[in-house]
């Protein structure tokens, strides 16, 4: 018989995770009170450290070079509709 696959929420994890964190209980004490496999405790810490440093970067610089990333790629894009514009009309034969 085959058990059905579960799935964690977010918040779940990162309880789990933050618990792998502190340190206070084995990763092996851990994973057998939230019933899952200590290999899954230690994936979800090491998940939480690496993103850590993301909760704490200025979004004010991150939102201004996702916006100037966009800019140039539209600017990008208007080149290029403007040269395939000015390639029909050369080869139909209309005027400017």
């Amino acid at each position: 018989m085959t058990r059905k696959r579960r799935v964690f929420t977010a918040e779940y994890k990162a309880k789990v995770a933050l618990e792998a964190i502190k340190g206070q209980r084995t990763i092996a004490e851990i994973a057998q009170h939230y019933s899952v496999h200590p290999n899954q405790v230690s994936a979800w810490k090491r998940q939480a450290l690496e993103h850590l440093r993301e909760a704490f970067t200025d979004g004010r610089r991150r939102k201004a070079a996702d916006e100037e990333a966009l800019r140039a790629e539209l600017y990008q894009q208007i080149g290029q509709l403007k040269v395939e514009l000015d390639w029909v009309k050369k080869s139909s034969g209309i005027a400017n």
